[in-house]
């Protein structure tokens, strides 16, 4: 019943991948979306969604990994779209955090990439970090690419940010921070997020939810994220599951 709708299954501190999909498996998690990083990472979620019958994937280019963004890269990333199991493009975007970071470039391939998804009628997983007047302005400006969606993964930002952005017809997904103590701006968002544009992610093995912070995230905890979320909404857990899993399946069409 649960979704995690972003992950990395093929991160090195995920290895024992037969363990990872039967503990979400065993926790009522039924998909886990592989959102890549580059062209290998794309094509190692492609052979994982063809070992496993719960994995999808999304194929893309991350913006910390632009500095190798090149025509190869990008025609092996645009192969794999074509896959039955490719359900987005991603993730994409900007991040300006890492240092040092090239913006024009990270910025020619996020809008590349967003022209791409219009052609191949994927939605788009977005990734934004220390660059969200940037994201909003390149986000309304090629507003045209987005007649397939997209979501904005492990959102950290405001209300005011969400409502743009759910202006556009975007979708917010919730990740760990969601159940941190601290976590305080986040709870006001997902109080304003309506319930059919809120997914749920763990982005592991990174963000991993409380009470677990500091071990290796992994799917298995995406309904601690629900939880929270159905708690915030004052909701029945399995009305929030099933509301979760409908929004997954209306974004990423392809999903079973």
């Amino acid at each position: 019943m649960f979704v995690d709708t972003h992950c990395h299954l093929h991160d090195e501190k995920l290895n024992d991948t037969d363990t990872v999909v039967k503990e979400y498996l065993d926790n009522g998690v039924s998909i886990a979306i592989n959102m890549a990083c580059c062209a290998l990472t794309s094509e190692k979620g492609k052979e994982l969604a063809e070992k496993y019958s719960s994995v999808y994937f999304g194929a893309g280019c991350h913006p910390c990994d632009t500095a190798g963004f090149d025509e190869n890269e990008f025609d092996r990333i645009k192969k794999l779209t074509s896959h039955p199991k490719c359900v987005a493009v991603g993730e994409i975007g900007l991040d300006y955090y890492w240092e040092p970071y090239d913006k024009d470039k990270q910025i020619k391939a996020f809008i590349s990439q967003m022209e791409f998804a219009k052609e191949v009628g994927l939605p788009i997983s977005i990734h934004c970090r220390n660059s969200t007047q940037d994201m909003l302005n390149i986000l309304k400006d090629n507003k045209a690419k987005l007649t397939s969606g997209g979501v904005m993964h492990c959102f950290s930002g405001s209300v005011e940010t969400a409502r743009e952005l759910l202006n556009l017809g975007l979708y917010i997904s919730f990740a760990g921070p969601l159940t941190f103590k601290n976590a305080n701006a986040i709870l006001d968002v997902a109080s304003y997020v309506p319930n059919d544009m809120c997914l749920t992610e763990t982005d592991s093995p990174y963000l991993t939810p409380h009470p677990f912070r500091g071990k290796v995230n992994g799917p298995k905890y995406v309904p601690l994220i629900l939880q929270k979320l159905a708690q915030i909404k004052n909701i029945d857990v399995d009305k929030m599951a099933k509301q979760v899993l409908q929004n997954a399946k209306t974004l990423f069409k392809k999903l079973k």
